[in-house]
């Protein structure tokens, strides 16, 4: 029992039960608002025109009422719509703001670097204590990123992917060319030394298992044609594997021959876990890139880390 008289607890004691509309479709409704356009509101949310169109009409049965005109040129909003996005676009730059200075340090202090994970693995981490060492008290920040880099969507301040010399061309792209990707197949010493003390050449481990990465499929036939060696893996068995690094682990355990990329295994080479069989190295049309959203202002310690990483890269001699 209360020793004095209870008070019933509404929701504004603690906030709740306030009605809030399905946040994707509420999101959606901001973007096209504020761009007047869907096209380009499906361009900026990486979402195709239609996937837009559903989100609006999702947000317009949730209220009962139109939000937008449909017209042959595009959208417009209503009376009603004008009123709920002159609240709604504010709102939403608000949380772009309070996010953008939670997520960021001073920018002398932090850098985020957008890469795949087997660059990052093999070669990044490797060298980044150098770096560290030369600027103690300073964070580099590494994200595992897959698809092409969006400046707007993903959380980095500049980011490292292999792709063709197209990137010079396209815009807001500011990029740096680290090093061309070296492809040249590899294996365990074991498995190259049996084939030789039979008397039996090299090219007999062609016929026999490839390991494969899925994200880079297409890169044992790339070599086989560039050596003109397609005939000796006709009936070869393929093992694929999600990862190159699964793929290279695959080999030094004696599973098969993998197709290598020279700058990321250094250690394996040096060390003998990994041999070249071939020695028959294939620069490909494509490089890895550090990228930059262009016109964006970086600090010290981005300006810092981008020279680092182009002098480590100048430093890679090419394979004999």
């Amino acid at each position: 029992m209360c020793p004095r008289p209870c008070r019933q607890l509404s929701s504004q004691d603690f906030g709740l039960a306030r009605r809030i509309p399905p946040l994707n479709p509420l999101h959606t409704f901001e973007v096209v608002a504020r761009t007047g356009n869907l096209t380009a509101a499906a361009a900026q949310l990486h979402v195709t025109q239609s996937a837009v169109s559903r989100q609006i009409t999702a947000l317009e049965e949730y209220f009962g009422v139109e939000l937008f005109v449909r017209e042959r040129q595009g959208v417009s909003l209503t009376e009603v719509g004008q009123r709920y996005a002159a609240q709604i676009v504010p709102a939403f730059a608000a949380i772009a703001t309070a996010t953008e200075q939670l997520w960021h340090k001073p920018d002398e202090e932090v850098v985020r670097v957008g890469v795949y994970s087997t660059f990052s693995a093999k070669w990044l981490i490797p060298r980044l204590p150098q770096f560290l060492a030369r600027h103690p008290g300073k964070d580099v920040r590494i994200h595992r990123l897959v698809p092409a880099v969006n400046f707007e969507r993903d959380p980095v301040d500049m980011a490292i992917q292999l792709a063709g010399d197209e990137v010079l061309r396209q815009p807001g792209l500011h990029a740096d060319a680290l090093f061309a990707e070296c492809l040249d197949p590899v294996c365990s010493p074991v498995l190259l030394e049996r084939l030789r003390s039979a008397g039996r050449p090299a090219t007999e481990l062609l016929g026999q298992r490839l390991l494969v990465s899925k994200y880079h499929a297409h890169d044992w036939d790339d070599w086989l044609q560039s050596n003109d060696l397609q005939n000796q893996a006709e009936q070869a068995e393929r093992m694929v594997f999600n990862a190159s690094m699964l793929t290279w682990q695959a080999a030094v355990h004696g599973l098969g021959v993998a197709m290598g990329q020279w700058h990321f295994l250094q250690d394996e080479l040096q060390t003998g876990a990994l041999v070249r069989p071939f020695e028959r190295p294939l620069y490909t049309a494509r490089s890895y890139w550090l990228l930059r959203p262009r016109g964006q202002r970086s600090g010290l310690l981005a300006r810092a880390l981008r020279s680092w990483l182009l002098q480590e890269a100048g430093k890679m001699e090419p394979p004999g």
